[in-house]
């Protein structure tokens, strides 16, 4: 635990499917799939720091793909179908998606597949 706020944001249905019923976004229609502006993206479920722009990159899988997390913000663990790692914030247990390695998109050979829908991006410009 980071130690963020446990008041947690009121989500709308489609967030809950996804951030507490582990469910996915259709791909290619979240709002942070193709944003690379300058920034921190946490945790929409409890305002958590979980990855820096500088850790985003270019997949072209359908989702925002980070090739690290800021460090001990996002836990991983066996996906229920035995064949995924699961990732979720480390705060609050809200599901962010599946981490991928060994596909070499970048030289860290790791991505973390995350929901938009999981995400607040804070803009560099914005933080305090």
């Amino acid at each position: 635990m980071l130690g963020f706020s446990v008041e947690y944001r009121k989500l709308n249905k489609e967030e809950e499917r996804v951030i507490i019923d582990k469910g996915t976004e259709m791909p290619f229609t979240g709002q942070y799939c193709d944003n690379f502006e300058e920034g921190v993206y946490v945790c929409k479920r409890c305002g958590a720091p979980l990855y820096e722009s500088k850790m985003k990159f270019k997949s072209d899988c359908g989702w925002p793909s980070f090739d690290d997390e800021i460090k001990g913000a996002v836990k991983k663990l066996p996906d229920k179908d035995g064949q995924r790692i699961e990732i979720e914030c480390s705060n609050c247990g809200a599901h962010l998606g599946h981490v991928f390695y060994g596909e070499g998109y970048t030289e860290k050979n790791t991505r973390h597949c995350v929901n938009s829908i999981s995400l607040v991006f804070i803009p560099k410009n914005k933080r305090g």
